[in-house]
């Protein structure tokens, strides 16, 4: 079993202060499609800067506070002792930080420039390049069953870790488990969502910036809790719980409730205050399981203190921008977690080992855009959530259940392998670097046209992309990416499994206790040893050497593997 206190960066308690957000702000603002129970973010005057601010004691004291500071609280989570704050003021920083029961206060972004083909945020999940690949489906001895999804011949991810109607599903299928997906959003009209998404508890928390988003879609630049403008989320929502409504595909747990739990902007950034909100909400309506495919913008990796870089420069405002960012996403993450909340996250697409001395970034900081400057920092900079104590990370495998070449990896911090799709897999057989070696899972319509995925009709322009349509004319939209982005909600839809399995049953569904959840997850996952000789090559593959990854463990855990592959007919076999 892995253990959870070897992680780094343990988050501190926080107490839920009393004081009711109208009583702070004089007023009452909702999250988009909530009752108002869920405060929302106020859209910022264009002409003010957004400011996270982080206090101990009374709402009302710090309110005071940012109000002498020149700034106004816009949103507050009082649970987590935070604020969001717009100020015109130049100095307001360095004012609101000198006055009493202010914790700490960073910039929640900063306001980029767009400019035409600004990178799409997840693009290297995408392999455009390899875009005139095969049909997907090379050498490929898979078969659906009697009882599979139209497209399950195309889900080699759900026969390898056996989220299959003949195996896993026997047992579980996720019914009355609700999973939150804290991503860009979820598509709720399509065909493969619909039926498991949860309109009432949903929220979006995010304003849309139209300096780097493009122009909102709606006047309030807040869209919908059941809108997914990037795509990112709906891929995601679609590997953990897509109906098995004998359309399209099938999800790990196809009976587990969808509830979007949005942080992520249409450009698929995830900034501070979004996020410790997401995390906040996940806890106060006790979800039983959270996917986490992100890191927290604009900082890769958060160091504490200017001692652990290594090489490259860092101002005083940054530093404490990360250190901020480090003791929220951390505190909101124990919060959660201590609220009965199993959190899975990605591991990340550096191909780096986590466990080395030290991280190369040269990512950071990636908003505004165009504003990163390498650095080499130790390797106390953490990544948030995924590095969170609580917070089980995913790497990647590919079809062959090798770990793929861009997944992060490292002894201690990758506590258990899934599928994440990998087209340079198979190297040496027809299948190499086709289409089929990826993840295909639901994607918005709407999105995939915008984005070039698909005509203007709706048809797919390539082999990375498939339509499936009924009977009736109701059709469905899909798309292969790779990345532990992928990987980590496999894992998240096993949990689901495990919960329905193990979990008590209440008014509001069933519930297990987080670690009940990980120690299942790690008992019940396949081993896989490291390579022969210590080192997984990648050269053949047409990668550089920096991509060869230095196994350290043992076959029972190791640091490409973590426990092993993660796998849902063992987790809910009869006991």
């Amino acid at each position: 079993m892995w253990s959870r206190s070897g992680k780094r960066g343990a988050g501190k308690a926080v107490g839920v202060l009393s004081v009711s957000f109208a009583m702070v702000l004089g007023t009452s603002t909702t999250a988009t499609g909530a009752p108002g129970d869920a405060a929302a973010p106020q859209s910022p005057a264009s002409a003010a800067d957004e400011y996270i601010v982080a206090f101990d004691g009374a709402p009302e004291t710090a309110a005071a506070a940012i109000a002498a500071a020149g700034g106004t609280v816009t949103d507050l989570t009082e649970q987590v002792g935070v604020a969001l704050v717009t100020s015109t003021d130049g100095a307001f920083l360095d004012d609101v930080r000198a006055r009493g029961g202010i914790r700490g206060a960073a910039r929640n972004h900063s306001v980029g420039t767009a400019r035409p083909g600004m990178p799409h945020r997840f693009a290297e999940e995408r392999p455009v390049a390899d875009r005139a690949g095969g049909s997907g489906s090379a050498d490929r001895p898979l078969h659906g069953g009697p009882d599979a999804e139209p497209l399950a011949d195309r889900q080699w991810n759900m026969q390898m870790i056996g989220a299959t109607a003949d195996a896993a599903h026997r047992e579980a299928t996720g019914k009355g488990v609700d999973v939150g997906i804290i991503d860009t959003g979820v598509d709720a009209t399509h065909p493969d969502l619909a039926p498991n998404f949860d309109p009432q508890r949903s929220r979006n928390f995010t304003t849309d910036i139209p300096e780097v988003d493009g122009p909102c879609e709606f006047e309030s630049c807040v869209d919908p809790a059941d809108v997914d403008d990037n795509g990112h989320g709906t891929h995601v929502a679609g590997i953990v719980a897509a109906d098995d409504n004998d359309f399209g595909v099938g999800g790990v747990a196809p009976d587990a409730t969808l509830v979007n739990v949005r942080a992520g902007n249409d450009s698929g950034y995830f900034f501070l205050y979004e996020t410790v909100k997401a995390l906040v909400y996940a806890g106060d309506i006790r979800l039983d399981v959270v996917n986490m495919s992100f890191f927290t913008d604009p900082w890769l990796y958060n160091c504490a203190s200017r001692d652990e870089y290594i090489e490259g420069d860092v101002t005083d405002e940054e530093l404490a921008q990360q250190r901020l960012i480090r003791e929220l996403v951390l505190g909101a993450v124990t919060y959660a977690h201590g609220r009965g909340v199993t959190l899975v996250g990605a591991a990340g697409n550096e191909h780096q080992d986590l466990a080395a001395p030290t991280r190369y970034d040269e990512t950071s900081p990636d908003f505004p855009p165009d504003a990163a400057r390498p650095r080499t920092v130790e390797n106390t900079c953490l990544n948030v959530p995924s590095e969170a104590p609580e917070v089980v990370s995913v790497s990647a495998v590919g079809p062959s259940r090798t770990k793929a070449d861009y997944s992060n990896y490292g002894l201690g911090d990758v506590e258990i392998a899934a599928p994440g799709g990998w087209l340079r897999d198979l190297v040496g057989t027809p299948a190499f670097q086709t289409p089929g070696n990826l993840v295909l899972s639901s994607y918005p319509l709407d999105v995939a046209i915008e984005q070039g995925l698909a005509d203007p009709n709706g048809d797919p322009v390539d082999e990375l992309s498939v339509e499936y349509c009924d009977e009736n004319g109701v059709c469905g939209f899909y798309t292969y990416l790779q990345g532990t982005s992928i990987a980590s909600p496999h894992v998240a839809g096993v949990a689901a499994l495990i919960i329905e399995d193990q979990g008590r049953s209440g008014r509001d569904g069933r519930a297990l206790d987080p670690a009940v959840v990980a120690d299942v997850l790690a008992a019940s996952a396949e081993d896989h040893a490291c390579p022969a000789g210590g080192v997984e090559v990648y050269t053949d593959e047409g990668r550089t050497p920096d991509f060869n990854a230095v196994c350290e463990g043992t076959t029972d855990e190791n640091g490409l593997y973590g426990e092993g592959i993660v796998d849902a007919a063992a987790a809910v076999q009869d006991r």
